[in-house]
């Protein structure tokens, strides 16, 4: 199916990214490319698109891992992503495009993990993903982690993913309020990331869009220093891209930049969307059912095997201390804490360390002690001897 076809589909885009007023370095890398020209940039050129066979796709990835890992793996997902979407064929259908996204971003996910297994340096890193593909008018979002994806019409903005994160998990629950979860102690612990575990579970979701639409993609450092409703404003009265993603970007560090800043804006219009009327659905988080695939599916996604090595195991005490402090950076559940008695494990907090479960000794290694390979009497006789020989020498000096 061609773009003239089924009518064209255009967008401004632009994208940016911060360091924020915390951290040292950023971690945090986007993604911005027209698949059909095979261009990746926020050139001119690029500013204004016409969505192509091959689709448009915009990402997201927050890197964590400590030292400049979470900065690697957040490179490597947005380049994987690139590669594997660009490279193919058109896609021939929306379950074709879908399928795609989801594979691409479970190579990452492989790729990352086969990177840090291999660099003792890296060992612990991950990163979150949050990456649309517009082939259409349908457009596709893949979420692993807490980045975000929302849409605006009109003048309502509406989060089209979900949070992979412990603090919605509560909120989800009515364990936690939304008034509660923004002062909660671990509102950075985050489910899953790609690279931290050998798959993960991608959720799908997808936007019929309307002539007008707004898209917004951003990490946590944004949506996490400024209210949705402060959002919203922004983007209703700034409708520039480049500008409101300048505009987000000051704002979040006026008021303290805890965390590094990324966000995309891309606003879509053409005769291939349809206007907005009174037929046109509500706006909402719809997750999209893919068919079932086989493992001939994913050819690519294997995953190597460790190298073998020998390691001590360490912890890390600034995580003894890190509930008692500011943490502007991811925890992902399910790398153990070496703490006993604690249920979620600290992610990239120290890439050398071992990762060693609550429940098992940190080291089961039989403990062997070096020996003469005498019998232990005959050992003993030996000594005894030579006590009595220092006591008698003690005495004939002493005279």
């Amino acid at each position: 199916m061609t773009a003239e076809s089924r009518g064209e589909v255009r967008l401004r885009v632009f994208g940016r990214t911060d360091v924020g007023q915390i951290r040292e370095h950023n971690e945090d890398n986007f993604l911005v490319a027209d698949l059909t020209r095979k261009s990746r940039s926020l050139m001119e050129t690029d500013r204004e698109q016409l969505v192509g066979d091959r689709g448009t796709v915009l990402g997201v990835c927050d890197g964590m891992g400590g030292a400049a890992a979470g900065e690697v793996a957040s490179q490597l997902a947005v380049d994987i992503i690139y590669e594997r979407l660009s490279d193919a064929e058109p896609p021939t259908s929306h379950n074709d495009i879908a399928r795609r996204l989801v594979r691409a971003v479970e190579e990452a996910g492989v790729r990352i993990f086969n990177e840090a297994r291999a660099d003792r340096t890296r060992r612990g890193m991950g990163t979150t993903a949050t990456v649309a593909a517009l082939m259409d008018a349908r457009l596709f979002v893949a979420q692993v982690g807490d980045s975000r994806a929302y849409v605006l019409r009109g003048d309502k903005l509406v989060q089209i993913s979900r949070d992979q994160s412990l603090v919605n998990q509560l909120i989800e629950a009515g364990q936690l309020t939304e008034e509660e979860a923004e002062t909660f102690e671990h509102n950075n612990i985050i489910l899953q990331a790609l690279g931290t575990a050998e798959t993960v579970q991608v959720d799908l979701t997808y936007v019929d869009l309307c002539q007008g639409d707004l898209l917004m993609l951003c990490s946590d450092g944004l949506s996490g220093m400024i209210r949705a409703d402060e959002i919203r404003e922004v983007l209703i009265n700034v409708r520039e891209p480049l500008e409101a993603c300048r505009e987000l970007t000051e704002r979040a560090n006026r008021v303290g930049g805890h965390d590094n800043i990324t966000v995309i804006i891309a606003v879509f219009d053409g005769p291939g969307l349809p206007p907005v009327d009174a037929s046109t659905p509500e706006l909402a988080y719809k997750k999209y059912p893919l068919p079932e695939r086989s493992a001939a599916d994913y050819p690519l996604l294997q995953v190597s095997p460790p190298e073998p090595r020998l390691e001590e195991p360490t912890v890390n005490e600034d995580l003894l201390r890190e509930p008692r402090r500011l943490r502007v950076g991811h925890t992902v559940m399910g790398l153990t804490n070496p703490l006993a008695g604690l249920a979620v494990e600290t992610g990239g907090a120290d890439p050398g360390a071992r990762v060693v479960r609550a429940d098992e000794p940190l080291n089961d290694d039989p403990i062997e002690l070096p020996t003469t390979g005498l019998a232990p009497s005959l050992v003993g006789f030996m000594v005894l001897g030579a006590m009595v020989l220092v006591a008698v020498a003690g005495f004939l000096l002493l005279r």
